[in-house]
């Protein structure tokens, strides 16, 4: 018998060495097909002849803009040949992080996992629960004035920190008073910059613009060196689903103030619309939360350890939704009845279209389930109504003044046609409470006897409180500590002089003056997350079939399709009537399926199908988080729900 044995050829490899750094040549070692990717890295660093630890050092296959992240593999399973450039590179590298308080923080990330790990591991070591709510996106360029110079931002630098918790912080910051202040500088609110810093800030000045700005997002299922992300990078660390799950003010001292910062700017640089009303009360918000902050203690370590009045009250409110559930149906069913009476012999006035020039007639309304019906009169109110309308899928808005007597409800009904419009004048601030209540819940497919309308409505009934002015102090009038800048948008402080806005705002402050910074804070977040288009994203699409075109409005629970030229919805579409949604990644189209045979296709304009298919994905995925599970995050379902083609 003949022994034949076989030897692979051997060949050059070359892979650069980071360490080296970007002038030197790369090495070449001597590799056959079937050595495997950590012997590579190994025979590397030998030749290298650098003492150091290796340990966070990965290979990157620069023709491919992939990692070599699986030692065992062997280059020909790689398929890796003698004209591959590979470079050996650390997977942690510095990146300069803007948070939306407008922080600008230098830390180590993970450029080799994909960005929704890498979010992970910032939010662990920035001390923020919940990081599937949030993402990274590129800024958007500014446009700088010739005589302005390079202004040299503050960055603070925590590259050493690991995500280790001390005392309820994270351990880096808890090593000195210089770090310390920085994680402060994260958990409470900071003062507004001068007028001229916010005048510099981007502002979207119409839907197109806002739609470019959902362009920037990185790909959560890509790592951030594929993407094109580079050493000392800069990028925008933001929430991006606007599903806050189970927020503790306690535990959440740094998601809760990096949320308000963020719904703050979306407020003043008008990315989400609000009445004067509502822009007086948020002024007073923040005019509140500013002094707050100044002179409420900062608490480093987690509270419920330290306070056990506070850790009591955290476990009471926890204990009422899980032990007291019976008790709760019955009281907010009792609620209900008491309410369903008056909802349904209620006089209203309704003016059918806007473009009308009939004004407000006055009809018999009655409430059931999740329809409106209206009469000529009450006596009329036993025969066949004027008309029906099912609220499920329509989009609900106030049109208030509490100053001028005036409690609007303006709907947007589906309908074969697309949306109509139409608009309720209630007689009185109660009558109007319970209505928009009701209005809300049965556009979300839920009825009167919901446990959570009277909650709805005693959140509305406060907010109306909000609005109402009171005789304030002479000293309070001539306060000149008040910067209007930093408390309107511009839209308001170019209708008003200072002078004018300073007593309105010291007026709706006295409403407000009483709470707490956490009370203060959470109901700015409320009265954010109840106007009408709160957590809208905006993507510029071109719908299958259509010439122009037009803007696909995505929110937490429904797709909307909005009219490019005058801004107005032309349908709604809610996810629990999805049946499935797809992409055909070669023509960039998607295709959605709802309930009753409706289908719609389209093409994205401003920014890539990838970003619309991640948004639905993610907020399908954000719905399946239960009490049960909010401490372990499914990230297999996240990659299947959003990653598209790649991920399977």
């Amino acid at each position: 018998s003949i022994s034949v044995q076989i030897r692979m050829a051997a060949w050059d490899l070359s892979v650069a060495v980071e360490e080296l750094g970007p002038q030197a040549p790369p090495l070449k070692i001597s590799v056959t097909s079937d050595l495997h990717i950590g012997g590579v890295i190994l025979k590397v660093v030998e030749k290298s002849q650098i003492q150091r630890d290796w340990s966070d050092h990965a290979l990157w296959w620069e023709q491919k803009q992939q990692w070599l992240l699986k030692p065992s593999w062997t280059l020909d399973k790689c398929g890796i040949h003698a004209d591959a450039r590979l470079c050996l590179t650390s997977q942690h590298k510095p990146l300069r992080l803007r948070l939306p308080s407008g922080i600008t923080l230098r830390l180590r990330a993970c450029f080799s996992s994909p960005v929704f790990r890498s979010v992970t591991g910032i939010c662990r070591l920035l001390n923020i629960r919940h990081p599937e709510e949030l993402s990274l996106l590129w800024p958007v360029e500014e446009k700088k004035r010739k005589k302005e110079k390079d202004v040299e931002e503050e960055l603070y630098d925590i590259t050493r920190s690991i995500p280790k918790l001390a005392n309820g912080m994270p351990a880096f910051f808890a090593e000195a008073a210089e770090t310390e202040a920085v994680y402060k500088m994260l958990a409470v609110s900071q003062p507004a910059p001068a007028p001229e810093t916010i005048a510099k800030l981007y502002r979207t000045t119409n839907i197109t613009e806002k739609a470019h700005i959902n362009s920037r997002w990185l790909d959560s299922s890509r790592s951030l060196l594929q993407q094109g992300v580079k050493e000392h990078d800069k990028l925008l660390l933001r929430f991006k689903y606007y599903t806050f799950h189970d927020i503790a003010p306690q535990a959440d001292a740094v998601r809760v103030t990096q949320l308000y910062e963020q719904a703050r700017w979306a407020v003043l640089l008008e990315e989400t619309e609000c009445t004067e009303e509502e822009m007086m009360v948020f002024a007073a918000l923040q005019y509140h939360i500013g002094k707050v902050s100044l002179t409420e203690q900062f608490v480093a370590s987690c509270p419920a350890m330290e306070d056990l009045d506070s850790a009591l009250q955290c476990l009471e409110v926890k204990m009422e939704g899980e032990s007291s559930a019976d008790d709760m149906l019955v009281s907010s069913m009792a609620y209900t009845q008491s309410f369903q009476r008056q909802l349904y012999t209620c006089t209203m006035t309704l003016r059918p279209k806007r473009l009308t020039l009939k004004g407000y007639k006055q009809y018999w309304f009655t409430f059931k389930e999740t329809t409106i019906s209206y009469f000529k009169s009450k006596e009329e109110s036993c025969k066949e109504p004027i008309q029906q309308m099912s609220l499920k899928g329509c989009e609900v808005a106030p049109d208030v003044s509490v100053a001028g007597q005036k409690f609007c409800i303006r709907l947007l009904i589906p309908g074969p046609e697309g949306m109509n419009e139409v608009y309720l004048r209630c007689e009185h601030e109660q009558q109007y409470s319970r209505w928009m209540a009701a209005c809300r819940l049965a556009s979300k497919g839920k009825t009167l006897a919901d446990s959570s309308f009277s909650s709805e409505v005693q959140s509305i009934q406060s907010f109306l409180a909000m609005q109402k002015t009171t005789p304030s102090t002479n000293t309070a009038q001539t306060d000149e500590s008040i910067n209007t800048h930093s408390l309107v948008s511009p839209r308001y402080q170019k209708k008003y002089k200072p002078k004018q806005l300073t007593p309105r705002i010291l007026e709706a402050y006295q409403n407000v003056a009483q709470l707490s910074l956490t009370d203060a804070v959470q109901r700015f977040l409320q009265i954010w997350q109840a106007l009408p288009d709160f957590g809208l994203a905006y993507i510029v699409v071109r719908f299958k079939g259509c010439r122009k075109d037009e803007v696909l409005g995505i929110a937490n629970n429904r797709l909307i399709r909005i009219d490019l030229s005058v801004g107005d919805v032309v349908k709604t579409w809610r996810y629990n009537t999805m049946r499935q949604w797809n992409v055909n990644w070669d023509i960039k189209q998607v295709a959605i399926e709802f309930d009753g045979n409706v289908n719609i296709a389209f093409s994205c304009v401003t920014a890539d199908c990838k970003i619309v298919h991640e948004y639905i994905g993610g907020y399908i995925f954000m719905s399946t988080r239960g009490r049960e599970q909010s401490n372990t995050l499914n990230e297999e379902l996240f990659y299947k729900l959003t990653g598209g083609h790649e991920a399977l």
